[in-house]
């Protein structure tokens, strides 16, 4: 690399297999027929996958197997979704780890099979390459007392950092004190109020702007809410009522849409719009990463709204009002092909490797 990475990443890739359209949760000793079924990389990989379909140049150090999902995630992840492996590294002796996430109304639940990687691969990151920012996993102790994030820091990339779910529902407050460092924190509204003891996400934001510079909290249907202390910004964002399928990858998803545009210097409150908008695209989609929008769903999103509105739908013209900054966005951003989950490992895609150039609108093969 000549030139730094927009965004660096490090963590477990999975191999995702999601199920959805259930008539019914599965019970003990019956067999279940579903609508729907996905598979694509998951874990780290739905963040890295979300980042680069925006645009922002990522690198992933990870660590992969040579079996067959260890072969067909290399391909997927490098050849067609562009994202830099040439920091990741390949074990003979280790399998894939595989997760099967059955998506159930508007929840997931996941059973996962693995072992830890033959080396911490985080280790391998003692001096990272330059980024602009990195994402951190703090509910992870061992990703966050890994030293590679903090050198990063220290350097001046913009660190992410999300909390993850605490099973025990005891969260540590050391978690916070781990915040050192950290540009931006975003846990959902039932993580921040635990984390900072508290009885609403309010009060957790407030709470959470004594440890980060930008304190995010998401609460699903009721949206996100943020302080960007940096900039002395203070915004909320409504959600967007869609028909979710699948929301696996959502958060990841957001983060990436967070990051983008903070790397582009948005005003805060078009960075959360353009996150809710990102995740809800996401979630119509089923497969994890392979759900993430690219610039080109985004578009097409922004063409409807416009239409919908020129046909005087009622309510259309507040979220053609309120998302409005997409119309300078767009120029100049690639619209290009996105390949969505299938149900097998399907071959990974071509759609960007065609000899003619692309049309300006999302195909989707």
């Amino acid at each position: 690399m000549t030139e730094p990475f927009d965004v660096l990443l490090s963590g477990t890739v999975f191999f995702d297999i999601v199920f959805t359209g259930f008539p019914h949760p599965p019970a003990p000793g019956t067999e279940v027929w579903t609508s729907g079924m996905g598979s694509s990389p998951g874990g780290i990989a739905n963040l890295a996958v979300a980042t680069a379909r925006l645009g922002l140049t990522t690198g992933l150090v990870t660590g992969f197997s040579t079996d067959l999902y260890g072969d067909w995630m290399w391909e997927t992840l490098s050849r067609q979704e562009g994202i830099d492996l040439s920091h990741s590294c390949r074990y003979a002796d280790w399998h894939t780890p595989v997760t099967v996430s059955l998506a159930i109304d508007d929840d997931r639940s996941m059973v996962t099979h693995g072992h830890p990687t033959p080396e911490c691969v985080g280790d391998r990151m003692g001096d990272p390459p330059p980024a602009r920012a990195v994402f951190v996993d703090m509910g992870d102790p061992i990703m966050r007392d890994a030293p590679w994030w903090r050198t990063a820091a220290d350097r001046g990339s913009l660190v992410f950092a999300d909390a993850g779910w605490d099973p025990a529902q005891e969260w540590d407050r050391a978690l916070l004190d781990g915040l050192a460092g950290v540009h931006a924190f975003t846990p959902n509204a039932e993580e921040a109020m635990g984390y900072t003891r508290t009885g609403s996400a309010r009060a957790a934001l407030h709470a959470l702007t004594e440890h980060v510079p930008l304190a995010v909290v998401t609460d699903g249907a009721r949206g996100v809410i943020a302080i960007d202390s940096s900039t002395g910004e203070e915004a909320r964002a409504e959600a967007l009522l869609v028909n979710a399928v699948d929301p696996t990858g959502a958060g990841d998803v957001f983060a990436a849409a967070l990051a983008a545009g903070t790397v582009r210097g948005w005003p805060l409150e078009q960075r959360l719009r353009f996150g809710v908008l990102c995740s809800a695209l996401a979630v119509q989609q089923f497969g994890g990463s392979l759900s993430a929008p690219g610039w080109g769903d985004v578009a097409d999103w922004w063409h409807s709204v416009q239409a919908q509105a020129a046909a005087g739908i009622p309510g259309v013209d507040h979220t053609r009002a309120e998302y409005g900054f997409l119309a300078d966005c767009l120029p100049g951003e690639a619209l290009r092909a996105v390949r969505r989950a299938e149900a097998t490992i399907a071959a990974f895609s071509d759609a960007d490797l065609h000899h003619h150039p692309l049309p300006p609108r999302v195909i989707r093969d």
